[in-house]
C-alpha cells in the first residue's frame, strides 16, 4: 500500500501541472461546454489540438480517480479497522470527486479559455484550494500507510494553533496565486515596469480579476515571513531531527519560490515560468504539511512552555 499511496501523490502532482498546461494553452474549452462527455461524445472524432489537450487532461484526471478507488480498496484490505490510512484514503477519494465536480462546473458555466467572468477567478481559487487539500490528504495517507503515527489535533497548544495558521496562509496564498495566474493569462502584464501593470489593474476600465492580481505578491511576503518564524518556533517548541530537517527543507523551497515569483514578474509571466511557480507551490504546501505533521506528532520537550499537552 505505501508504494501505491506515494505513487498516487506523485501522479496527482503531474495531473495538476497538466491542468495548468490546459489553462495556459487556452484549451479549457477543447471539449466545448460538455461534461463529462467531450463535444457530446465519449471519444471525440477528428479532434483539434485544444480538444486533444483537454481530453487528455480528463483522461489523466479520471485515472487519478481510479488510483484513489484502488487506494481505498487496498487500505481496507491490508489495515485493521480504525487505521488512519483508511480515513486518509477515503478523504483522498472524496476530494478527487470534488475536484472533478469543480472542473465540471467550470466547463458547464463556460468559465474556460478566454472567459473574463469574475466568477472564473472564484472557481479557480476554489479549485486550487481543493487541489492542495487533496495533495495533503494523499501525503498523510502515504505517511500512515508507511507506519507513520496517528495525528491528534487536540491538546497541541500553540504548536497546533500556529501550524494550522501557517497551513491556512499557504492555502490562501495558493488561491490568490491561482487568480493572479489567471489574470496574467487573460490580461498580459503591461509594457514597462510592474508598477505600470498595477496602475492599469486599478484603472477605471479594469475588472475584478485585474484588481485582485496585486493580492498574491503582497500575501506572499506576509506568508514567507510567517513561515520563517513558524519553522523557528516549531524547532524550539517540538525539537526533533524530523522537525529540524523539514523546517530547513520548507525554508529552502520557500526561498526558491520567492526567487521564482520575482522572476515570474520580471519576465512578465511566461508559460514555462508559471509551471515552475506552480510546481514549487505544490512543493511548499507539501513541505508545510510535512513539517506540521512531524511537529504535531513529536513528543513535547520538557523544557517547552506549558501552553500545550503532550501529543
Amino acid at each position: 500500500m505505501p508504494r501505491l499511496a506515494w505513487g498516487a501523490l506523485a501522479y496527482n502532482v503531474l495531473v495538476i501541472l497538466w491542468g495548468a498546461v490546459v489553462r495556459l494553452t487556452g484549451a479549457g474549452a477543447g471539449c466545448g461546454d460538455h461534461w463529462p462527455l467531450c463535444n457530446g461524445v465519449v471519444v471525440p472524432q477528428s479532434p483539434t489540438l485544444h480538444t486533444v489537450i483537454e481530453f487528455s487532461h480528463r483522461l489523466t484526471s479520471g485515472a487519478s480517480g481510479l488510483l484513489a478507488i484502488a487506494l481505498v480498496a487496498l487500505a481496507y484490505a491490508v489495515t485493521r479497522p480504525g487505521h488512519p490510512a483508511r480515513f486518509g484514503a477515503v478523504l483522498s477519494l472524496g476530494l478527487i470527486i470534488l475536484e472533478g465536480l469543480v472542473g465540471g462546473v467550470q466547463v458547464l458555466l463556460g468559465l474556460t479559455a478566454q472567459s473574463t467572468d469574475p466568477a472564473r477567478g472564484f472557481v479557480q481559487g476554489i479549485h486550487l484550494a481543493n487541489t492542495f487539500l487533496l495533495l495533503g490528504a494523499l501525503l498523510l495517507t502515504a505517511l500512515w500507510a508507511s507506519g507513520g503515527p496517528r495525528l491528534r489535533l487536540r491538546g497541541q497548544g500553540l504548536a497546533g494553533l500556529w501550524s494550522f495558521t501557517g497551513l491556512v496562509l499557504v492555502l490562501v496564498l495558493g488561491m490568490a496565486g491561482a487568480v493572479t495566474a489567471l489574470g496574467d493569462l487573460l490580461f498580459l502584464p503591461a509594457d514597462g515596469t510592474p508598477l505600470d501593470t498595477v496602475r492599469r489593474d486599478f484603472a477605471a476600465s479594469a475588472g475584478v480579476i485585474e484588481n485582485l492580481r496585486i493580492v498574491h505578491p503582497m500575501l506572499a511576503v506576509l506568508t514567507a515571513a510567517f513561515l520563517v518564524w513558524l519553522g523557528l518556533f516549531l524547532r524550539r517548541e517540538r525539537p526533533s531531527l524530523e522537525v529540524g530537517r523539514w523546517s530547513v527543507l520548507m525554508w529552502s523551497v520557500l526561498g526558491l519560490q520567492m526567487v521564482a515569483g520575482f522572476a515570474n514578474v520580471a519576465l512578465k509571466a511566461p508559460a514555462w515560468m508559471q509551471l515552475v511557480h506552480l510546481l514549487l507551490a505544490c512543493a511548499l504546501w507539501l513541505a508545510a504539511v510535512m513539517l506540521s505533521y512531524r511537529a504535531l506528532t513529536a513528543l513535547r520537550a520538557s523544557r517547552s512552555a506549558p501552553s500545550g499537552v503532550a501529543a
